[in-house]
C-alpha cells in the first residue's frame, strides 16, 4: 500500500540513462576462497549493491530488493582482477522496478575483458518507515532499452505465476 503521507517525488517519466551506473572492485584476498577465486556470494553482494544504485537512482527513494532471478556464473575473477558492474533499471511498474545487472572482468595485464554474471533484480521505493512508494515510468531510449523493457514485462510474469504456485502450495 501506498502511505499518502510519504513526501512526494516526481512521478515524471526518466528515461533508462537516468538510471545507468557503473561499479568498479578489485578483488581483494579477503574477497576469495582457499583457491583465490571471488566469492559467490561476495558477487552476489556486489550485485545487490549495484542494482540498488540504479534503482535509487531512478526512484530518487530509498529501495529495497525484493527478489533476485537465477544467477549463473561463467568465469571466475582472481585476486588482482578488477570487476566492472553495469546496472540500469529496465522497467517500472507501480512500486517495484527491475534493474538488470551485468558483470564483467578486466585483466589489465593481459588487456581482456570476460563476461562474468549477469542478473535481473527486482526492487521496491519505499519511505522512511518502510512504506511503499510509487515509482516514475521509465522511457526506454534505444532497440535494446526497448528489448529490456519488454522482457521485463514477461519475467514479471513468469515470478508472478511461480509465486501464486507457491502460495498454492503452502495451503
Amino acid at each position: 500500500m501506498v502511505n499518502p503521507a510519504s513526501p512526494k517525488i516526481s512521478l515524471a517519466p526518466r528515461t533508462t540513462a537516468e538510471s545507468r551506473s557503473d561499479m568498479t572492485e578489485i578483488v581483494l584476498p579477503n574477497d576469495t576462497n582457499p583457491l583465490r577465486k571471488l566469492l559467490g556470494g561476495r558477487l552476489m553482494h556486489w550485485i545487490d549493491m549495484a542494482g540498488a544504485l540504479a534503482a535509487h537512482r531512478h526512484a530518487r527513494a530509498y529501495v529495497v530488493t525484493a527478489s533476485v532471478d537465477h544467477l549463473d556464473f561463467f568465469v571466475s575473477c582472481r585476486v588482482g582482477d578488477v570487476v566492472v558492474l553495469r546496472s540500469q533499471v529496465n522497467r517500472a511498474f507501480n512500486t517495484s522496478m527491475e534493474v538488470g545487472v551485468k558483470v564483467f572482468v578486466e585483466d589489465y595485464i593481459e588487456h581482456t575483458v570476460r563476461h562474468v554474471s549477469s542478473a535481473y533484480l527486482t526492487f521496491v521505493a519505499v519511505d522512511a518507515e518502510g512504506k511503499r512508494q510509487r515509482v516514475p515510468p521509465i522511457v526506454p531510449e534505444t532497440p535494446d532499452d526497448q528489448r529490456r523493457y519488454e522482457d521485463a514485462a514477461r519475467r514479471r510474469s513468469i515470478r508472478e505465476a511461480e509465486r501464486d504456485l507457491q502460495k498454492q502450495a503452502r495451503g
